[in-house]
């Protein structure tokens, strides 16, 4: 039976991502820094029907000795990683970004961009000793494609750079002949705590009414998105690989039936 690692995985995402997984008969290894949360997320998904185990890891994602800790107790439990979701993020407050604390930035480059990287790493390490190697997924974000807002561009900026780090992550390891490979996760715009929230649920967010519709125009809930991202990670694609939720073809879409959808996550 196959297993997946899937960081700062409690809730949204990454808990869908997690559901789709054990309803496809996979062992699941969940991850949070909040420990009342994760045992929470665990005892829920354990009512999931499936042949999978399910196991929670508390730890914080930007310490590389938390993620050596949720590799070891993995492997411990399993035995071996297929795939490994760098998924852990925070959002930003909605400042510009000379108006952010060097904590609040600290926390950002941390979580979001040195978390993947360390994972990635740290799953590369354990996946070469694999006969059969392993895959690797970084979650994109809000600025992955360039994308730029007010309020959001330090966010924006851990994830462009986590495009590139994983593009070029891939370049390394064809180079190196490995047997790891590494691809890209985008899940376009989800309607979570994540969009309302900063640095892990710390501070609130105050949504424009310009921001709430492109959000109702756009957007999805994370078990929708998890279960297409789920399914397409099923199918074992080649090292590099972009999976796309929302496409440039469905955003044209739901902007022209906008009107007549008529959606609203925020009543």
């Amino acid at each position: 039976m196959k297993t997946v690692v899937i960081t700062g995985s409690t809730r949204g995402l990454g808990y869908e991502m997690a559901t789709a997984f054990l309803r496809n008969d996979w062992n699941v290894v969940i991850n949070g820094v909040n420990e009342n949360r994760l045992n929470h997320a665990v005892e829920s998904l354990k009512k999931i029907k499936g042949k999978g185990d399910i196991l929670g890891v508390a730890g914080n994602i930007a310490k590389s000795e938390d993620i050596q800790n949720l590799m070891d107790s993995a492997v411990k439990q399993f035995g071996a990683i297929d795939i490994w979701i760098n998924n852990a993020g925070v959002n930003q407050p909605s400042k510009a970004i000379w108006e952010l604390t060097d904590s609040e930035i600290d926390a950002l480059l941390n979580i979001d961009l040195r978390g993947a990287i360390l994972g990635t790493k740290i799953a590369t390490l354990q996946m070469e000793k694999q006969s059969e190697g392993g895959m690797i997924y970084t979650v994109e974000g809000y600025g992955s494609n360039d994308a730029m807002m007010l309020g959001l561009n330090m966010y924006g900026t851990t994830k462009r750079a986590v495009t590139h780090f994983s593009k070029a992550y891939a370049k390394e390891l064809e180079e190196r002949n490995s047997r790891v490979r590494i691809g890209r996760l985008s899940p376009g715009i989800m309607i979570t705590d994540f969009t309302k929230t900063a640095l892990g649920g710390e501070q609130e967010i105050e949504l424009s009414e310009k921001t709430k519709n492109v959000y109702n125009m756009l957007g999805d809930y994370p078990d929708v998105v998890a279960k297409f991202l789920v399914r397409e990670m099923l199918k074992d694609p080649a090292n590099d690989v972009h999976i796309n939720w929302l496409t440039g073809r469905k955003v044209m879409f739901r902007l022209i039936t906008a009107p007549i959808r008529k959606r609203s996550f925020f009543d």
